[in-house]
């Protein structure tokens, strides 16, 4: 981590009392003394009717008052490379300031960021701690791929926000991915994989020791992206002789595919309604190009997080072959239980 400095922000709530401009020079000299920093200059301003602004350049950075006394705020904030931590205020203005509560935020100034997970909700904030970006960028098709260097996971590969694949355990989604087929039916001739841009499933197949694996990909960059910055997951794919890719529209391109070629098809698309009815509908070429005795696995997403979408894939897998089965595996990285459906057809 490349730091320059820390940051504290503290927001004192249920502030009846209106100190005067004279207090808060007072206090910002205070802090200064507490915290070792030299105050190089003072501005400030009065608002009327109400509120008030003070701003401290120091040596070291800068401190800052803002009052907002029609809603019983007062906000500070302390910026500073010195070497004693500016939370040295808190002790201080706790002391100075009458309030009802105050909200503490902490954080150090570096190269490190903090990274959304797309499944927070307004009371559960969640986040991945991001050391680099190695790639961001918005594909020809029209996806938003970024590559970043996660400081638990390693490195990850978000597609439109999301995080599809992590370095550190990404062979616990891939394994399980390509044994839930397996579970069913241990032949291992020929491969269809709809979907996977980072490569893992394609990998978990060559271990397989399938003789012809077919990879149907949409977006040509995405396995770009994973070749240069995903090695571990994909080095092996980009080496082996067993697998043709398609280019586009998996859909479009297994039109022109024999029947019953694939013992096995793994379908890793995104896990949402729209490839479920995508999916749904084009079950039929899907059916077309499976053995007798083949199996089908579609990745399906979490019932941790979305029930819903798990039953509504189990609904067009049962209709279609009459049978399917669900398997799960805890991926840390996503941080809950990932579900995979699989379907046998029968001779």
């Amino acid at each position: 981590m490349i730091k320059v400095g820390e940051h504290v922000t503290l927001d004192f709530l249920g502030v009846k009392q209106h100190y005067s401009p004279s207090f808060y020079n007072k206090v910002i000299y205070k802090i200064a003394k507490k915290a070792k920093v030299e105050i190089l200059n003072v501005s400030e301003h009065k608002f009327q009717p109400q509120g008030y602004t003070l701003v401290a350049l120091i040596a070291e950075s800068h401190m800052s008052f803002h009052t907002f006394p029609e809603k019983e705020i007062v906000s500070f904030d302390f910026f500073t490379c010195a070497k004693i931590s500016p939370t040295v205020a808190l002790d201080i203005l706790k002391k100075e300031i009458k309030h009802r509560r105050v909200v503490v935020r902490n954080f150090n100034r570096s190269n490190v960021s903090l990274y959304d997970d797309i499944y927070s909700t307004p009371g559960q904030k969640k986040y991945y701690v991001v050391n680099d970006v190695l790639e961001n960028f918005v594909s020809k098709v029209g996806q938003h791929i970024e590559i970043l260097k996660l400081e638990e996971f390693g490195n990850a590969l978000f597609i439109d926000s999301e995080l599809q694949v992590a370095e550190k355990d990404e062979k616990k989604y891939s394994g399980q991915f390509v044994n839930s087929a397996f579970s069913l039916s241990h032949k291992n001739s020929n491969a269809a994989i709809i979907g996977g841009g980072d490569g893992g499933v394609a990998r978990e197949c060559l271990a397989k020791g399938f003789d012809l694996i077919d990879w149907y990909e949409l977006d040509p960059e995405v396995v770009k992206a994973c070749y240069k910055h995903l090695p571990k997951i994909c080095s092996k794919v980009k080496e082996s002789n067993s697998i043709k890719c398609y280019w586009g529209d998996a859909f479009e391109s297994i039109k022109s595919i024999k029947d019953s070629i694939y013992d096995k098809i793994f379908v890793d698309l995104n896990d949402d309604q729209y490839c479920i009815d995508l999916a749904a509908k084009n079950m039929n070429g899907l059916k077309r190009i499976l053995k007798p005795g083949g199996v089908i696995t579609a990745q399906v997403g979490s019932r941790d997080k979305k029930p819903k979408q798990i039953d509504n894939w189990l609904k067009v897998l049962s209709k279609n072959f009459g049978n399917s089965k669900l398997d799960e595996v805890f991926i840390p990285s996503f941080d809950c239980r990932w579900n995979f459906a699989s379907s046998i057809m029968n001779s």
